[in-house]
């Protein structure tokens, strides 16, 4: 980037005011590495591609868990259900045995700690990862996916968990206001 882009930045605590105003959906990133398992919260989770199926996610390079998640030959994003603001402040949390009561979670046949109750588990295989700014993108390959077509997402915003609740719910096939 060239210099005088950089000194048109905004500041940080604008820069940070500003994407509050930006609801996201809130994920639990989760490995085992030599049979411990690890796990933290993230927002920045998106799709990335649908040939390959890849996904990724940004944490900060300061992050106590990033050591252990880049050692990992594979991971889960577990998507939280509307009702985990619990669990995503938890696993937010440092010092703490994320996985502790009240954690619910099994180990899938690789030994990949899935969050019960959640949304959706992607397993994911390590793709790519590029240090950005003060943060670390990792894209994974989606290896599997298991969907509770019923729940509905956690989302954060302006600095607090919430629940999506859809404008129009589904009437008869279509979706009140939609054109028939």
């Amino acid at each position: 980037m060239s210099r005088a882009y950089r000194d048109r930045a905004v500041d940080e605590e604008e820069f940070r005011r500003a994407l509050a105003g930006h609801a996201a959906g809130v994920v639990v990133v989760t490995a085992s590495v030599g049979g411990v398992p690890v796990g933290v919260t993230a927002t920045s989770f998106s799709s990335v591609s649908l040939r390959p199926p890849l996904v990724s996610f940004y944490l900060g390079r300061t992050s106590s868990t990033w050591p252990w998640l880049r050692e990992a030959d594979r991971f889960a994003v577990n998507i939280l259900a509307g009702d985990q603001g619990d669990t995503a402040a938890r696993f937010a949390r440092t010092r703490v045995d994320r996985f502790a009561p009240p954690t619910r979670w099994t180990a899938d046949e690789f030994g990949t700690p899935l969050l019960d109750g959640v949304a959706a588990h992607l397993t994911c295989s390590p793709y790519r990862t590029a240090d950005i700014g003060d943060h670390v993108l990792v894209v994974g390959l989606v290896t599997g996916a298991r969907i509770d077509e019923q729940s509905r997402p956690l989302l954060y915003h302006q600095g607090r968990f919430g629940r999506f609740v859809p404008e129009h719910e589904p009437v008869h096939g279509t979706t009140r206001g939609e054109p028939q």
